[in-house]
């Protein structure tokens, strides 16, 4: 992370990481496919935590109970790294490629958090809506967690967004 600040992403090698973390090119690709990966490599992990969480929400609880589940569970992964995080957001901001590759990630998230859904017996299209919508909530909540200033956690920026949602979602 330091590199690419201090480099720019375009700028910074694999060499040029696998130096500074005092690890050969080779044993850098071990671990990373390339070095994009080294901004992205929790999602995965993320990804894991949070269908998890939502696999586990009691049976009978709603779609978007267990959304709401999922989105807890990443409060977990998001402590203590803000400072980081919000080097890696600035990192991801000046590059597009970086930003496509966030929006990826994030759609995958979404369908995998839908396809969770879907085994819990929801409908498909209401397993894609409350995936979509949860997704909504997350994207907000890290972007106002990641805030100058902001000292919250993200899960309570998440539990706030989501108190906010409920009084939106009555529609006459």
């Amino acid at each position: 992370m330091e590199l690419f600040v201090e480099l720019g992403y375009g700028q910074t090698t694999v060499a040029d990481i696998a130096e500074r973390a005092g690890l050969t090119t080779r044993t850098f690709f071990r671990y990373f496919p390339d070095k994009r990966e080294v901004l992205f490599q929790g999602a995965e992990r993320l990804e894991q935590t949070m269908v998890e969480a939502l696999l586990q929400t009691p049976d009978g609880a709603s779609a978007m109970s267990a959304i709401t589940s999922a989105i807890r569970a990443a409060g977990g992964y998001f402590v203590d790294i803000q400072a980081v995080a919000r080097r890696r957001r600035d990192v991801i901001a000046m590059n597009a490629e970086l930003r496509e590759r966030e929006l990826i990630k994030l759609a995958k998230l979404s369908a995998s958090l839908a396809e969770a859904l879907a085994q819990r017996g929801v409908d498909a299209v209401e397993a894609r809506l409350a995936a979509e919508t949860g997704m909504a909530v997350f994207r907000l909540a890290f972007e106002l967690w990641l805030a100058d200033g902001e000292h919250r956690r993200f899960d309570a920026i998440a539990a706030d967004l989501l108190r906010r949602l409920a009084r939106l979602v009555p529609v006459t």
